[in-house]
């Protein structure tokens, strides 16, 4: 459905939905393997429910393979910094993209997880969705200046996110008066929506996360 293309001179996947537009816009934002076929997948799938959705491929072509931690921590290190300001580039692209309503969300994964937080803290977003993302209590000094509805989307079993940080989370947003849905599946561990990983994989849990995202998307974008 989608093409490998550049918006705004950042490169990534474009996956458009059929028919005319403008199209409600979302930024699709990678785990820390890199923009891989799943992420393509998830911006095919939100392009199929009729928004114009672009992945960003923040590590420019470079890819770690699925469980390679090692790898994956230094393609973090090296493009991590300077992800944010290519993720701003996108908005501006979308804000411009004749094919866009104007209104833009944000979902991330894991590393992008965060990376949608902090789009929404820099960038006016309309809906920011975030799962499982990692690091995130690195960031909760600076959520004040978030104004979008958030959905935050985690597992029980998470080892990367410390005891207390997804509830810190929820208490943080609702403390800040930002509208917001924290939602932690049982008997769920970190990137329990990567249908490509039989061993995180969680049917039930995804399938309830992705009825939620599409609902807080259509409301807030649609």
């Amino acid at each position: 459905m989608g093409e490998m293309t550049q918006l705004n001179s950042v490169p990534g996947y474009l996956a458009a939905p059929a028919g005319d537009g403008p199209f409600p816009a979302l930024l699709v934002i990678q785990e820390w393997w890199g923009l891989d076929a799943q992420t393509k997948s998830i911006a095919d799938r939100f392009a199929a429910e009729g928004y114009l959705a672009f992945a960003p491929d923040v590590y420019h072509g470079e890819l770690a393979a699925l469980g390679d931690g090692d790898k994956a921590m230094t393609l973090v290190q090296k493009y991590g910094a300077s992800a944010p300001d290519e993720l701003e580039k996108v908005f501006e692209g979308f804000q411009a993209h004749p094919q866009c309503s104007g209104k833009i969300g944000s979902v991330g994964f894991c590393f992008g997880g965060r990376m949608s937080l902090i789009l929404g803290i820099r960038r006016p977003l309309n809906a920011v969705c975030t799962f499982y993302g990692g690091g995130m209590q690195t960031i909760f000094d600076q959520m004040h200046t978030l104004r979008a509805p958030v959905l935050g989307l985690f597992g029980d079993a998470d080892q990367s996110i410390p005891v207390g940080t997804v509830e810190q989370f929820s208490k943080l947003l609702t403390q800040l008066g930002i509208e917001n849905e924290v939602i932690v599946y049982p008997n769920s561990g970190h990137a329990f929506f990567r249908d490509s990983d039989p061993n995180m994989y969680r049917p039930v849990a995804a399938k309830d996360a992705w009825e939620r995202v599409k609902k807080f998307f259509a409301t807030h974008l649609k």
